[in-house]
């Protein structure tokens, strides 16, 4: 309920640029360009969690490109979705390269808590995602969302955790649902995420998936991850954005 009446909301009132708050107008030209004007990069956090595959970025996590995702996020501003996928779907292709080989795209959202999606009335990872799949489709690359980890206990608040932590928090979390093996068969698996901090997420989902290829196998396992934005706190492998 709380995400239909977002959703009507965002339609009857005044909306403002999610970056900078320009009136009437739910992203300004400046703060697009600030989203989408920079070549997605290959980054990667320092130190580096062990299992952590090939990361790409669409942008530093600063300035408009910061207040994007937390207006996405936490503020309920559903609207940017598109925007944001469209980055995310940027930082996909630039680690997958051209279309090859048999099946889709597979784009597996790194999962919320329960409680944060409770808490929020959307799963902002899972709906980037979507955008980005079809974004990606548009530009004529099979893609398609396949939300196929979960939560298996409960964990911290990642907030204010550092690298260390984060791992142990996180180590063993994460769980394919049950199918999901034989979902994750049919295409390249590409874990996506909001935001890359100290890849323990990432991490801990490529863990998840490469231990869950059963009968049905996965390839050659998780090869790939993209994210809207990178950290300053990560280390870019290249840091000009331009």
């Amino acid at each position: 309920m709380r995400g239909w009446w977002r959703e009507i909301t965002g339609l009857v009132l005044p909306v403002a640029c999610g970056g900078c708050g320009r009136p009437r107008t739910e992203l300004c030209a400046e703060c697009g360009a600030q989203l989408h004007g920079g070549a997605p990069r290959r980054v990667r956090p320092d130190p580096e969690p062990p299992g952590l595959p090939p990361v790409h970025a669409a942008a530093g996590y600063e300035n408009a490109v910061r207040a994007l995702l937390l207006a996405h996020k936490e503020r309920g501003a559903l609207g940017l979705a598109g925007a944001l996928g469209k980055a995310l779907a940027g930082a996909v292709r630039a680690g997958a390269g051209p279309p090859s080989g048999p099946g889709p795209l597979l784009l597996v959202p790194v999962p919320s808590s329960r409680r944060a999606v409770a808490a929020r009335g959307h799963d902002p990872t899972r709906r980037i995602a979507l955008a980005a799949a079809a974004e990606l489709r548009r530009a004529g690359t099979p893609a398609r969302v396949a939300a196929v980890l979960r939560q298996g206990r409960a964990v911290a608040d990642q907030a204010g955790l550092g690298a260390g932590a984060r791992r142990a928090n996180l180590a063993g979390a994460l769980e394919v649902v049950a199918g999901g093996g034989r979902l994750l068969a049919a295409g390249r698996v590409v874990l996506v995420d909001d935001l890359l901090t100290t890849g323990a997420s990432l991490a801990e989902a490529a863990r998840a998936i490469d231990g869950s290829a059963g009968p049905y196998g996965t390839g050659s396992g998780v090869r790939q991850a993209a994210v809207v934005a990178v950290s300053p706190s990560a280390f870019e492998i290249n840091r000009n954005w331009k």
